[in-house]
């Protein structure tokens, strides 16, 4: 980060959820996290929360907070922009005929999900829940209710309705081989692709975006819209699919659970390394942006 990245009020903070707010077990953000996140927000500074997950998938992990109804939450990886309240801001779909040879050349590589932006049965569409549940149990309980097994998988996309995501998921070594293929075929210049990678579960989730889609390309985009420059941003998270928004924020800021992989990025890009996730590692830094905020407050009334 640069000194002048450093002296900028912070006036944004992006915060990814799993292994970023949320412990290593369990769905309950940590008291301090809790109080971190409204004294920013009473402290002027606007909270976005940034995830793969889908917004139905979010919103009860963070609603519990007592953050404002307005807050935005970014969700997909990108793809959709919605407030707590709901109102949408801004959406994109994988084209049909993409998704349809999305299915094809995924089923070389394991279980396939198409997530579409509605609500219940069928918002999550795959054609076998069994492997799935092989795979990623606990994910599986959590969204039992919006699940829906359509064999094959091309035929939820029979009524035109396109998707605003694809996932696929397996081991890490196969999903970096599905990722290469995915990366090198002739449907690279339509999708945006993020891997998030569980090294200790062995377990590797790939997501296929709408081209351009990203965390960072989302907040980019809100940050614009607030009149924000990207010096007065911060953003936190752990894995690969946080890097975009990481380095897009003036301050990147990588949680100390995330792989060493990945922190040898974040010291080559300059990103404050904060505590882990089960250390309130979120807190922890927004602490000090608040204390600093508080100083500058201080400074200004005198």
């Amino acid at each position: 980060m640069t000194s002048a990245s450093l002296a900028a009020p912070v006036k944004m903070i992006a915060i990814d959820i799993d292994g970023t707010i949320l412990p290593s077990r369990g769905t309950a953000i940590s008291e301090r996290n809790q109080r971190a996140l409204r004294a920013a927000e009473a402290a002027g500074i606007e909270i976005v929360i940034a995830t793969g997950r889908r917004q139905a998938f979010a919103l009860p992990i963070v609603e519990p907070v007592g953050l404002s109804q307005e807050t935005i939450l970014i969700s997909s990886n990108g793809s959709i922009t919605r407030n707590f309240a709901g109102d949408l801001l801004e959406r994109s779909l994988v084209p049909s005929a993409t998704a349809r040879e999305l299915c094809r050349m995924l089923r070389n590589y394991g279980s396939t999900v198409m997530t579409f932006d509605r609500e219940g049965p069928g918002s999550l569409v795959i054609e076998s829940l069994q492997t799935l549940h092989e795979r990623i149990a606990l994910w599986v309980e959590a969204n039992r209710s919006s699940l829906a097994e359509v064999v094959p998988l091309e035929r939820a996309l029979d009524d035109g309705e396109s998707p605003v995501q694809a996932m696929v998921c397996g081991t890490v070594e196969a999903m970096r081989e599905a990722y290469d293929a995915l990366a090198s075929s002739a449907m690279a210049q339509e999708i945006a692709l993020h891997r998030t990678e569980y090294p200790r579960r062995n377990l590797c989730i790939v997501d296929i975006l709408p081209q351009g889609c990203s965390k960072g390309a989302a907040l980019e985009r809100l940050a614009r819209q607030r009149g924000i420059g990207r010096e007065q941003v911060m953003a936190i998270g752990d894995n690969y699919n946080d890097v975009e928004m990481m380095a897009f924020a003036g301050r990147g800021v990588l949680m100390g659970n995330a792989t060493p992989e990945l922190q040898q990025i974040g010291q080559e890009h300059g990103w404050l390394i904060t505590g882990t996730n089960d250390e309130d590692g979120v807190a922890q830094v927004i602490e000090s942006v608040c204390l600093d905020s508080e100083t500058v407050g201080q400074a200004d009334r005198a």
